[in-house]
């Protein structure tokens, strides 16, 4: 029960993170990443990164429940996901390269552009 108490803040946003992921196929990153920034208090590049591997069990358990009721495209998941892991290699890379500064601003600007792209479709 005290790991539960202590931890319970962590709980909540995995829960909220796994239900957006598992909803929209995605959003993983949008949830955690100002989580984990403005609530947990870890650096924008550490929580950067700290959500990637947040996200990967998501994503497994999303993709798996996906995949049993013929909703994916593994053809193209697979093309897409070779030149996506080549581009998470280079973005990963560049991460610390990037001041903190110039990640929240141009993270805020993409999911900002994102928001306005999905409301206008």
């Amino acid at each position: 029960m005290y790991l539960i108490k202590k931890y319970s803040k962590f709980i909540i946003i995995g829960l909220i993170t796994g239900m957006v992921n598992g909803l929209f196929g995605s959003g993983g990153g949008t949830i955690i990443v100002p989580a984990l920034v403005f609530l947990i208090g870890i650096e924008d590049h550490k929580a950067h990164a700290t959500a990637i591997s947040i996200i990967f069990p998501l994503t497994i358990v999303s993709t798996f429940i996906y995949f049993t009721h013929d909703m994916l495209r593994l053809n193209i998941a697979i093309v897409v996901g070779l030149g996506g892991s080549i581009g998470a290699y280079i973005g990963a890379r560049l991460l610390n390269k990037v001041p903190s500064k110039i990640l929240r601003k141009a993270f805020g600007i993409f999911m900002i552009i994102a928001a306005i792209r999905m409301m206008i479709k």
